[in-house]
C-alpha cells in the first residue's frame, strides 16, 4: 500500500508543480497578482478546468491557509458559509422547474442545486497532494471555532457529509500494530491514546509486544501512517474488573493459547477533524473475526470501560434537595469521595462499593438525557454497536484520571456475536438498554418496574 501511495503522491506533486508554472504564466500574461485573497482564488478553482492548474491551484489555497493565523482562518471559515453555500438563483430555478413539469431531470437539476458550492470546491482542494489530511486538519480548526461560533455548524456539516463517503468501511485497511512497526507509527499511538495515558516506550511495549497482549488499527490509503482509529486488546483466562493488573508492566504473561477471554480495555479516536465519523463498531467487529481466526479457544468478548460523565452524575444527585435517589447513608458515603486519600482506606471502599453500584445501576439503566438516550456516551457506543451490558466494577479505576471522571468506576459491556444485531436493533430501534441480570438487581425499589426483561 505506501509503494503505491508513494507513487501516486510523487505524480500528483509533479502535476502540481507543472500546474504552479503554468499558472505563474497565466499570471503574466493576464496581468494577475499574486496578492489575490484565498477566497478569490477558490473561486478560481471552482471555475478552472484544467487539471494541471486545477492541482496547482488548490495546493496554493492549502499552503496559504496553513500560514493563517486563527482570526484569519475565523474569516475564511466565515466565507465559506457565506459566500460558497448553495447558487441561490440556480437553485430558485431548479424548483420553479420542478413545479412546472416533474422529472427524474428536474430532481437531479434540484439535487445538484441545493448542494451547496463549499462541497464542490473541498473534492477540488483534496486534488492537492496530502490534502485530505489537510482538509481533517482544516476540520479541527473550525471545531475550535465553533466554541464560540456556532453559526458556522452548516460548514462543519459540510466537512462531515464529505469525510463519511471518503473514509467509507469500504476504504480502510486494518493493520495489527506491533513492536515490528514503523516507529513514526508507534509514537503517534503513545500520543492518540486517549483513555489510558501510555507513559512511554517501556510501556507501550508492555501493550503491544506481550505475547498476551494486541493492538490493531484502522488506516486509510490517503492518511498513509495516520491511525484512524485503534483498539488495545487483553488476552486473559476472565473478565476483568479492574484496569490496573492489565496495565502493570511487571504482570505473569499468560499462553494466548490459555486465553477464554479478549479483553477491549481502550479504544482509541485518533483524528479529532473525523468527528461523527463512525469507525469502531467495523473495527470491533473485525477485531473479533481476527482473534477468533488467530485463538479459537476464545469464548468471551467484552470492554473494561471508562465511565467519564458518572462523577458529573453523582455531584449533580448530591447538590439537589430534595432527591428521593439518595439516602442518608448514601450521602454520608459520598461525602467520602471529597477526603484526599480515600481510595487508599479499605474501609474507604469497603463503604463507598455498594453506593457506586446502587448509582450506577440507576445511571445506566433509568436516568436519560433530554433526547431519551443514555447520559453516557461510552454506553451510547457500545450499545448501540450490539453489546450488553454485563457488568459494573466499583474501584475498577483509582487513576486520579479515574477518581475524578467516575469516582472509580468501570464496566463491561459483552458481545455476543449471535445477539448483535438483535441487541443493536433493540436500543436504536426502541431505546431498550439491554442489560445483565446482575446489572438489573443493583436498581433498588420500584426504579426496577421500568426496565425492559431480557435473556
Amino acid at each position: 500500500m505506501s509503494s503505491n501511495t508513494s507513487f501516486f503522491g510523487d505524480l500528483l506533486t509533479t502535476i502540481a508543480e507543472r500546474g504552479r508554472a503554468l499558472l505563474d504564466r497565466n499570471a503574466r500574461t493576464s496581468g494577475a497578482t499574486r496578492a489575490a485573497t484565498l477566497v478569490e482564488r477558490c473561486e478560481h478553482l471552482l471555475s478552472g478546468r484544467g487539471e494541471a492548474s486545477g492541482v496547482a491551484m488548490a495546493t496554493d489555497i492549502l499552503s496559504r491557509y496553513e500560514r493563517m493565523k486563527s482570526g484569519e482562518r475565523i474569516a475564511f471559515f466565515e466565507q465559506l458559509l457565506e459566500t460558497f453555500g448553495p447558487d441561490l438563483p440556480r437553485l430558485e430555478k431548479a424548483i420553479a422547474a420542478h413545479a412546472a413539469k416533474p422529472s427524474d431531470a428536474t430532481v437531479t437539476e434540484l439535487h445538484a442545486a441545493s448542494e451547496p458550492r463549499r462541497q464542490e470546491l473541498f473534492r477540488r482542494l483534496n486534488l492537492a497532494p496530502s490534502a485530505t489530511l489537510k482538509l481533517v486538519r482544516m476540520r479541527e480548526d473550525l471545531m475550535d471555532a465553533m466554541v464560540r461560533r456556532r453559526d458556522l455548524a452548516p460548514v462543519d456539516r459540510d466537512f462531515g457529509h464529505l469525510f463519511s463517503s471518503w473514509f467509507n468501511r469500504g476504504f480502510l485497511v486494518l493493520r495489527s500494530i506491533d513492536w515490528s512497526t514503523p516507529a513514526n507509527v508507534l509514537e503517534k499511538v503513545i500520543r492518540y491514546e486517549a483513555v489510558h495515558a501510555i507513559s512511554g516506550w517501556n510501556d507501550l511495549r508492555a501493550r503491544v509486544d506481550s505475547p498476551d497482549r494486541r493492538c490493531y488499527a484502522f488506516f486509510h490509503p490517503a492518511l498513509v501512517d495516520e491511525p484512524l482509529i485503534f483498539v488495545e486488546v487483553a488476552l486473559m483466562k476472565e473478565v476483568p474488573g479492574a484496569i490496573r493488573p492489565i496495565l502493570e508492566q511487571e504482570r505473569d504473561v499468560i499462553d494466548p493459547a490459555a486465553a477464554t477471554t479478549a479483553v477491549f480495555y481502550s479504544i482509541s479516536n485518533c483524528q479529532r477533524g473525523l468527528a461523527g465519523v463512525s469507525f469502531g463498531h467495523f473495527l470491533i467487529k473485525q477485531v473479533v473475526e481476527e482473534i477468533s481466526r488467530e485463538i479459537p479457544a476464545l469464548s468471551t468478548y467484552v470492554t473494561l470501560s471508562p465511565v467519564p460523565a458518572f462523577r458529573a452524575f453523582l455531584d449533580a444527585q448530591r447538590k439537589a434537595e430534595p432527591n428521593a435517589l439518595l439516602t442518608p447513608a448514601d450521602r454520608k458515603a459520598l461525602d467520602l469521595l471529597d477526603e484526599a486519600g480515600w481510595e487508599e482506606r479499605p474501609e474507604a471502599i469497603a463503604e463507598l462499593t455498594p453506593v457506586i453500584n446502587a448509582l450506577a445501576g440507576h445511571y445506566f439503566l433509568v436516568a436519560k438525557s433530554s433526547k431519551g438516550r443514555p447520559l453516557d456516551p461510552v454506553a451510547r457506543f457500545h450499545l448501540g454497536n450490539g453489546a450488553r451490558l454485563e457488568r459494573v466494577n466499583a474501584m475498577g479505576d483509582l487513576s486520579k484520571k479515574g477518581i475524578d471522571q467516575a469516582a472509580g468506576l468501570m464496566v463491561n459491556y459483552r458481545y455476543v456475536l449471535a445477539d448483535i444485531e438483535k441487541n443493536h436493533e433493540a436500543f436504536a430501534g426502541k431505546g431498550e438498554i439491554v442489560a445483565s441480570a446482575a446489572v438489573k438487581k443493583l436498581l433498588r425499589g420500584d426504579a426496577s418496574r421500568a426496565l425492559v426483561p431480557t435473556k
